[in-house]
């Protein structure tokens, strides 16, 4: 291991806690910022019509002339659809710290030679090494793929900052059916698919034990012998000294379960960046459409909360969790927990954002 592990707890511990309160303080000023302060997309359109058709936003003041923190690096100045379903460490970490190191080195303005598609390329790369340290049975070694692939994360959301820059967009945007886009979403998935492979192997080496307590294999009744025997997730290997029998899962019911898991990830990815889509459509990208309805809904705290439960249910936020599980060993237990519980979140959270859409179709769209 790379450190005891009571000191690894500890430390982790503090951190987890630590970016839960970070996340939950940032949710709360987000809220806070969307309702009292103009909205750059909605303030534009009523502008340019030289009437306003919200009342409330022409006393709103400026968010960027009272924050103390640049709008540069604040995640919160540019609210946006794709802005409240992205995960918390990447738009509250990982989004900021992007803009430091842009700002730091220059590369939307000064290093034209690197492309966000290179950046996205670049990641595949690492993501292809910190799968291989994922098969190994060092701890150690599998922490630093951890610690590999937060970084690929973190090259994933610079390639789409660098892009935004250099096209002087203001806020978390998806350019459906861009070249960029589908690059992004193929590189994405090629680092994803190149994690769950390393996990893979490294389960199928070292296969998760199951144990029985209880009196001897020889002395047990047939009924309960018989009973272990037939399990389907495990392979027979007892033996007839001591009281504790440990019996290995076998690797079809390995894939089995992350199959499932990756199932999730698959429909999240799908459901997730279809409905970005579509709230992009209805709010942001249609002027058509009456510039005081879709303000309204776009603050409203019901469109806040149904995008949140997205900021939890997406791709992103499960990388995360399955990182936290392989850097604390317990890779196996956390793949179980939720190969299943998975979609029933899934399934509640899109059947929420369904009745949304109508919703907002039938206020926004239909008037």
């Amino acid at each position: 291991m790379m450190w005891p592990s009571s000191q690894a707890s500890k430390i982790l511990t503090f951190l987890l806690f630590g970016v839960v309160v970070y996340c939950v303080y940032m949710d709360t000023f987000l809220f806070l910022r969307i309702q009292n302060y103009k909205i750059d997309t909605f303030e534009r359109e009523e502008n340019s019509t030289q009437e306003s058709t919200t009342h409330k936003s022409t006393k709103q003041q400026n968010y960027e002339d009272v924050v103390w923190i640049p709008c540069t690096i604040n995640p919160l100045c540019h609210p946006t659809v794709k802005a409240l379903m992205v995960d918390h460490i990447n738009h509250y970490i990982y989004g900021p710290l992007c803009a430091i190191l842009d700002i730091g080195l220059g590369i939307s303005e000064r290093m034209l030679f690197i492309t966000p598609n290179m950046i996205s390329f670049f990641h595949v790369l690492i993501a292809c090494v910190g799968a291989k340290l994922l098969t190994f049975q060092s701890l150690a070694a599998r922490r630093v793929a951890v610690v590999l692939f937060q970084i690929r994360m973190f090259l994933d959301d610079l390639d789409g900052h660098v892009a935004r820059e250099r096209k002087h967009i203001k806020g978390e945007r998806s350019d459906v059916g861009s070249l960029g886009y589908w690059v992004d979403g193929i590189c994405d998935l090629l680092g994803v698919i190149a994690m769950m492979i390393g996990i893979l192997f490294y389960l199928k080496n070292n296969p998760p034990r199951r144990g029985y307590k209880g009196t001897p294999v020889s002395t047990l009744p047939y009924h309960q012998l018989k009973e272990i025997n037939s399990s389907e997730d495990i392979e027979k290997e007892h033996t007839d000294v001591g009281i504790s029998y440990k019996t290995k899962v076998t690797f079809q019911r390995i894939v089995q379960v992350i199959g499932l898991f990756s199932g999730q990830m698959v429909l999240s990815s799908l459901a997730w960046n279809r409905y970005i889509d579509m709230y992009q459509d209805m709010l942001e990208n249609c002027t058509e459409y009456d510039v005081g309805r879709r303000d309204g809904t776009f603050r409203s705290g019901t469109f806040f909360f149904a995008t949140g439960m997205w900021r939890v249910v997406n791709p992103h936020s499960y990388l995360h969790l399955l990182s936290l599980a392989v850097f604390c060993d317990k890779t196996w237990g956390f793949l179980k927990a939720v190969h299943y519980s998975g979609y029933v979140c899934l399934v509640v959270t899109v059947a929420a954002s369904e009745v949304l859409v109508e919703s907002i179709r039938s206020y926004v769209v239909n008037g």
